[in-house]
């Protein structure tokens, strides 16, 4: 079971399922080292209680990843960030396709979105493969980002631990590696993108509505970070501050835009983690 996740599944052995991406027994080996930056809560949030499991299947896929179910519901997996590059989404949805009319069991978190979907973590069983997590599987081959979306908290916070192994073998969306927070070109290239950047912190401006990480050297270009009063008040409470987030480095997700510069706005505290002690930037 993956930490936090609120369900389990038997594994028979260790092999690798199909598409690539390894089969479930690896993922829960990956999970069990989760690095200590990520800001989750242990307590489960009422939009990530899951409900009873129950069986499924998949019978198409949609936009972005959408399960179409052949009960008639409509699902997104929880946890994961689509990929927005053509070649990648269709890589995705290929590997998805793999479980097309296999049996699922689907465990839904929350209520229904807008369009009447519902998140919901999924494990599949592709012919005689080992059963699959598919947003884990999706993760581990570098297909899609660990990340909460529109939500406040990554109810998965394990899936940010099954990153590592694409990230660090430059799989799919990691081929080119986290963007470098001081890399102001590559920055204003994904401009209206959802965007993984790393850098480290030197300087930190509080002020009344909201407060600045900037990633820059005074009169240099660079990513500045913007986080709302709530979200400051909520990193606070995580042990995360002026004074210990000043020189650290991070990583950061979000959505990229351009003012005097490139500028992500902190959507919550999921979008920030501490990654002192891993590996740095490889440029």
């Amino acid at each position: 079971m993956l930490p936090g996740d609120g369900h389990e599944i038997s594994s028979r052995g260790s092999r690798t399922s199909r598409g690539g991406a390894p089969a479930l027994v690896w993922l829960l080996a990956a999970a069990c080292g989760a690095p200590g930056g990520a800001l989750s809560a242990p307590r489960v949030e009422e939009a990530c209680r899951p409900s009873v499991s129950r069986d499924d299947r998949i019978a198409e896929i949609g936009p972005r990843g959408e399960l179409r179910l052949a009960s008639g519901r409509r699902a997104m997996l929880s946890g994961l960030r689509w990929p927005d590059e053509p070649a990648l989404d269709a890589a995705a949805r290929t590997w998805l396709h793999t479980f097309r009319g296999a049996p699922l069991v689907l465990t839904e978190r929350g209520g229904e979105d807008r369009w009447g979907r519902r998140r919901a973590d999924a494990i599949g069983i592709a012919g005689e493969a080992e059963p699959v997590d598919l947003a884990g599987g999706l993760v581990a081959a570098g297909l899609a980002y660990a990340d909460a979306g529109e939500a406040d908290t990554l109810c998965r916070p394990a899936l940010r631990a099954v990153e590592a192994v694409p990230r660090a073998a430059g799989l799919g969306l990691w081929a080119g590696g986290p963007l470098a927070a001081t890399d102001a070109a590559a920055l204003s290239g994904r401009a209206g993108r959802f965007t993984v950047v790393e850098g480290r912190i030197l300087h930190v401006g509080e002020r009344t509505a909201r407060t600045y990480l900037d990633f820059a050297r005074w009169g240099e270009q660079g990513l500045t970070v913007t986080v709302q009063k709530r979200s400051w008040r909520i990193l606070s409470k995580h042990g995360l501050s002026a004074a210990t987030l000043k020189g650290r480095l991070v990583r950061i997700r979000g959505m990229v835009e351009i003012g005097r510069g490139p500028f992500i706005d902190l959507a919550g505290v999921e979008g920030i983690e501490v990654i002192e002690g891993e590996r740095a930037l490889r440029r």
